[in-house]
């Protein structure tokens, strides 16, 4: 089985605990206003790998993970390429590779055949950076072409087997940096017994350009990026779950 492959990161810092080797793997069903990642929506690509191929390279960088680092899985979204993910899970584990899934869960669904097999990649992942992009449903459309409910669901569930998560929240002056919503997605949160980290993530326009390249329009142009103090509110609003 050969995944579809957007690029690779060999020391990533900021996708998981330690340090990390990142695959980005390409598609995606959303259509964030914000995405830095723009080209990765399209499933098409020239780069298939499959499990071992990526797992021997990921290895050449292992003497710098230590005990906390491994490998993360993000994308696009990775969770539309759940059987590769599957497998490539499931072999890394067999070497001793920490795994970390990067998702916004937009696929998620407690319909079959998707949630057996959800299921069972969720028994070789350690730990899901889950990325809620707005609590409201209705702002949640506008922001990504797609509803809420689904994410929320997989939220829930995640909480429900005891799957370690750390929650990521964009924050886009005049669409999330809205104290109304902040206070709504820190009480959605806070039913969650799972949640180890709450990352606040500033919103900023260094992928614009890709949207260019790409014939698309970026609607967010002239949007700066959220100061230090207003990032500092949503991340005590978030926390204040607790």
């Amino acid at each position: 089985m050969r995944g579809a492959i957007h690029s690779l990161e060999s020391f990533g810092s900021v996708d998981g605990p330690g340090v990390r080797y990142v695959i980005f793997l390409q598609g995606c069903a959303m259509r964030c206003r914000y995405c830095h990642n723009a080209d990765t929506w399209d499933s098409s690509t020239e780069l298939w790998m499959d499990a071992d191929e990526l797992l021997d390279k990921a290895e050449r960088y292992k003497s710098y993970w230590r005990e906390d680092g491994g490998i993360t899985v993000s994308g696009g979204e990775a969770l539309l390429q759940i059987d590769f993910m599957i497998e490539l899970f499931i072999k890394a584990k067999q070497r001793g590779i920490g795994t970390v899934l990067d998702t916004a869960a937009q696929p998620f669904s407690r319909r079959e055949p998707f949630f057996t097999k959800f299921k069972e990649l969720m028994k070789h992942t350690d730990l899901v950076l889950l990325d809620l992009k707005h609590i409201d449903d209705e702002q949640h459309q506008l922001l990504t072409g797609h509803s809420n409910k689904n994410i929320l669901d997989c939220a829930e569930y995640l909480s429900e087997i005891g799957k370690p998560v750390w929650i990521r929240h964009v924050l886009v002056p005049g669409i999330t940096d809205d104290d109304r919503y902040l206070h709504r997605l820190a009480k959605f949160i806070g039913t969650l017994k799972n949640v180890q980290k709450i990352e606040v993530l500033p919103y900023h326009s260094l992928g614009a350009y890709k949207w260019k390249e790409l014939g698309m329009e970026y609607s967010l142009d002239g949007v700066e990026s959220p100061s230090s103090e207003r990032v500092q509110n949503a991340q005590e609003i978030l926390e204040s779950r607790k």
